[in-house]
């Protein structure tokens, strides 16, 4: 991080970031390592190590140079992704989306019982061809997308749990109607990352979903792309799942969540 040719204070604020990143790719580093990254003297770093140690945010091991990060900085990001708003993160994306393929695109998450979709916020088709839907309604995961992608982040003997507690109905003649015909999509969803509803809900309509994790790694809510079969073909689907999985990134780095698997997979389909 080069800090030359910066206003004294600003200088400093990258040096402190600077020491922070160091200590933060290893348990414990040296006095003279975290001075070499901030491109400042030993003396200098020591000032701004005493400061973070005051303040809590660094601890020393008795008189040694090497120092490791508290668990204070973590309590910072805890507090400021509590506050993070998964509809108010995820509409830049959404409406990205939308502007790139015209086509529906919503959010969802999983309702109390599990075993519905409920629709937390949508951008309508620009089509007078579309899925017609509405925020707050709900839907059962067995025949949409998005409930299909929750339930293969479950673990398997929870996602069995919820579809045996279901009654199914079958909404169209592509629909779904047992416990064992979901699951087995379930390991198939994981590997490739996205979930399908084919003309299962409405007859007429596909539908795309990707997952959006939290910063445990936690699937909290479903992205998804609907769009009339007439207006489907192969390709435009591969371009859907990679628009999908960047959007789904996106929102999980939002959350806290920086391993998303799919996205770099879906820049080459």
């Amino acid at each position: 991080m080069a800090v030359s040719q910066k206003p004294d204070n600003v200088a400093a604020v990258m040096k402190v970031f600077a020491i922070l990143e160091g200590l933060a790719e290893r348990r414990e580093i040296g006095l003279s390592e975290l001075s070499q990254r901030a491109f400042t003297s030993k003396s200098t770093a020591y000032r701004f190590l005493q400061t973070m140690k005051e303040l809590g945010y660094v601890t020393q091991e008795g008189e040694s140079e090497k120092y490791a990060l508290t668990l204070k900085l973590f309590e910072l990001g805890a507090s400021a992704l509590e506050n993070v708003d998964l509809v108010r993160l995820a509409d830049a994306e959404m409406r990205r989306l939308s502007e790139s393929t015209h086509e529906a695109i919503h959010l969802g998450a999983l309702d109390e019982d599990r075993r519905h979709i409920i629709y937390l916020h949508k951008y309508d088709s620009q089509f007078n061809l579309c899925m017609q839907s509405r925020i707050g309604r709900r839907n059962p995961v067995y025949s949409t997308a998005m409930g299909k992608t929750l339930l293969a982040w479950m673990e398997p003997e929870r996602a069995r749990q919820v579809l045996e507690s279901i009654d199914f109905v079958p909404h169209t003649e592509h629909t779904l109607t047992s416990v064992e015909a979901v699951m087995d999509e379930l390991p198939t969803i994981c590997t490739e990352g996205v979930a399908e509803d084919r003309e299962e809900a409405e007859l007429g309509v596909r539908c795309l979903s990707v997952p959006v994790f939290d910063r445990f790694g936690q699937a909290v809510a479903a992205l998804s792309l609907s769009f009339p079969v007439v207006r489907y073909d192969a390709q435009k689907r591969a371009e859907y799942v990679r628009l999908l999985h960047q959007a789904g990134e996106r929102i999980s780095e939002g959350l806290g969540f920086h391993d998303y698997a799919f996205a770099g997979a879906a820049e080459t389909a």
